[in-house]
């Protein structure tokens, strides 16, 4: 439980109760009106919109590399701070809290929320790419190396290739985006159980700006969530969507066409709903768990079945690659490898950020009872082991097939079929194919739900009980926004989903900087509160 001594903040609430729903005024209504708008427009000017947004995501990403680089440094650096120093015996909801979930259950939420589908989507095709990136050693453009030179060239060295093209994966997947999303929610759940504020981003920030966060300060905070939230489930909704459509044609030759995108995101969005009206418990829960359980099961078996030997040598000499590379994989200057640096790290880094609010704010939703140092263990250290271990086990076989074939199916697949390429030369591959599909399937159900969830809690103003109708109307409104702009916009629809995705993590990346400020204030005089830390 929260310690009522610790309450020290006043909570300004102007919230609005109309057709028994329960809402933040302004923030609802900003956020509604504006993302109605922008798909209108979207769908009034396909044409301008395509351009736009395929100009904005190379733009920012080109331009502010340095800055995603080194705001992720910070944020790595800073959980490293919190588990070796007196800060992390702070206990979260003061130190009579207990944990609400088993570790097991706690970790099944944490991965379904957090990289479900991507792991799914990218598990083969990123191995893979960087794995022939390394192999071409000196790929230039304009005199400048595209590939990633930090790493030194590995032309025509398959282990080497193999190695690296591990480590550039792992490090997308590993420390770096685990910290992002533990910075968010480390913040809300302190500020909420420690402190009894609403459980929203506005919360983060009382020790930097006061009373002002109740007003237009905090509104604006919470729009910018809104807009993340929405715009990044819609973005993993394109690539979750594409990767099933594969999956299934492969299996059954059905149609992948805007027809069969609409009625698979209508089946997703009804699952959703029917997991929102179960409850956190009912629903997420028990779903996340029975998904994990599925997905440990497909690996081990990828282990098991495939070719175990150079399995187990991935993901050894890949781990041991990214802890040697880690740092100037890191380095946000001076850097010449633009492809590396530009079309895959800042834009990881951005879209990661842009995913946070979400992510982090369902991971503080499940985490009360735990310590900081416990926290930040879980959250960035755990998840680093199970993807290295994840991207060697699917990676791994995917280059073994590629080495001993040149001419595999998988080396030419488009990237969502890379997957169900990689499992067709496996034994029982129907059945491991249609499971695969299965997890992507349900891996996104679990997203869309807490995504429901946590938009939720912010448009009610921080409120974890707002009414289920509520909660319906965010999961259906996801769906129908993803479906219109699949059904008239197609490709240039989801380019301005994923522009907008990244967009939205530049602005976050100053809000998370500000927020490890506030964090660090808060953590710094709860250490020396008894009643705060650990028993």
């Amino acid at each position: 439980m929260s310690n009522p001594e610790a309450t020290e903040y006043e909570v300004g609430q102007d919230n609005i109760q109309p057709f028994g729903l329960d809402i933040h005024n302004p923030v609802f209504l900003i956020s509604g009106l504006s993302i109605i708008g922008f798909v209108l427009m979207t769908l009034a000017f396909q044409a301008e919109a395509t351009a736009f947004f395929g100009w904005l995501r190379p733009f920012l990403t080109s331009k502010f590399d340095w800055f995603f680089l080194l705001s992720a440094n910070i944020f790595v650096l800073f959980g490293i701070l919190l588990v070796v120093t007196p800060l992390g015996s702070v206990r979260l909801g003061g130190a009579e809290a207990q944990p609400e979930y088993s570790y097991l259950g706690w970790f099944a939420m944490l991965f379904a929320a957090g990289m479900g589908i991507g792991l799914m989507f990218f598990g083969v095709s990123e191995p893979m790419s960087h794995y022939a990136s390394s192999m071409g050693g000196t790929a230039m453009e304009n005199g400048v190396r595209t590939d990633w030179a930090p790493l030194g060239a590995a032309a025509g060295d398959i282990v080497a290739a193999r190695n690296l093209g591990m480590a550039a994966t792992i490090f997308h997947w590993a420390l770096h985006p685990w910290a992002i999303y533990a910075v968010v929610a480390l913040a809300l759940a302190f500020f909420a159980y420690n402190h009894n504020l609403p459980l929203t981003l506005r919360s983060a920030f009382y020790p930097l700006f006061g009373d002002a966060v109740w007003g237009w300060t905090g509104h604006i905070i919470d729009t910018l969530a809104v807009f993340a939230t929405l715009f990044g489930l819609a973005t993993s909704l394109g690539f979750g969507t594409e990767q099933a459509l594969a999956g299934l044609n492969f299996l059954f030759g059905t149609p992948t066409g805007n027809g069969a995108r609409v009625v698979l995101i209508t089946v997703i969005t009804a699952a959703a709903l029917i997991s929102v009206l179960r409850g956190l418990d009912g629903g997420v829960k028990v779903l996340s768990e029975i998904n994990i359980a599925l997905a440990l099961l497909l690996m081990v078996f990828i282990i098991f079945v495939g070719p175990t030997a150079a399995i187990f040598e991935t993901i050894v000499s890949g781990g041991i690659a990214y802890v040697k590379e880690v740092v100037p994989l890191s380095n946000p200057f001076g850097r010449e490898d633009a492809n590396f640096s530009q079309g895959w790290t800042a834009f990881y880094w951005a879209w990661w950020i842009s995913w946070s609010p979400f992510v982090g704010m369902f991971i503080a939703r499940v985490s009360r009872g735990r310590t900081v140092r416990e926290f930040i263990t879980c959250v960035i250290f755990v998840p680093t082991i199970v993807s290295v271990v994840w991207m060697g086990a699917f990676g791994g076989t995917a280059i073994d097939q590629v080495i001993a074939d040149p001419d595999a199916a998988v080396q030419s697949a488009a990237l969502e079929l890379k997957l169900f390429e990689m499992l067709g030369t496996l034994p029982l591959s129907w059945f491991t194919s249609f499971l695969g599909i299965i997890l992507v399937i349900v891996f996104f159900v679990t997203s869309s739900d807490s995504g429901s969830l946590v938009i939720d809690t912010i448009t009610a103003g921080g409120k974890t009980d707002a009414p289920v109708s509520q909660r319906v109307f965010w999961c259906t409104f996801e769906g129908l926004v993803a479906a219109a702009l699949l059904l008239v916009g197609g490709a240039g629809a989801l380019t301005a989903l994923q522009a907008m995705a990244v967009s939205t993590g530049f602005p976050f990346t100053i809000v998370l900087l500000l927020m490890c400020f506030s964090l660090f204030i808060g953590l710094n005089k709860a250490r020396k509160d008894p009643a705060q830390t650990k028993k």
